[in-house]
């Protein structure tokens, strides 16, 4: 059971962190296209997040982890730095294709070496296919 709340905290983790990128980018996109697929992003990952903490009720009493202050700091600080000097929407889909290719290395990682339920393994493959397609999507604005 303890590798199942860890894998469910793991993923959690990733589309907290998702979330937050997203969070600190959208108000720097001027271009409606841009913006409209990652506001599309963000509801996915805020869907997944919340099946996910559902979830993890099923296995535990206590609250999912949520990222911590630094967590989200660091994140911002990344952004601002790699964004001072290019704000192009080709700089910020840079940016969230190489976060979201993070989160689906640590999804596939999880399929490949951890043992799970059933439930567990379904929403990690939900959450590594949702990653892969929006890397797809967001090729198109390199």
């Amino acid at each position: 059971m303890d590798n199942n709340i860890n894998i469910l905290d793991e993923l959690h983790k990733g589309c907290c962190m998702g979330i937050d990128a997203l969070n600190f980018i959208i108000p720097k996109v001027e271009e409606n296209s841009f913006l409209e697929l990652l506001e599309k992003q963000l509801v996915e990952y805020d869907d997944i997040a919340g099946r996910i903490d559902l979830l993890y009720k099923d296995y535990t009493t206590s609250d999912i982890h949520e990222t911590n202050a630094m967590v989200k700091a660091m994140t911002w600080y990344g952004i601002q730095k790699d964004t001072v000097l290019d704000n192009s929407v080709s700089n910020l889909a840079d940016l969230l294709i190489r976060g979201t290719t993070m989160g689906i290395i640590e999804g596939r990682k999880i399929l490949n070496h951890k043992t799970m339920d059933k439930k567990v393994h379904k929403i990690c493959k939900e959450y590594e296919s949702m990653q892969e397609q929006y890397v797809e999507k967001l090729k198109e604005y390199l």
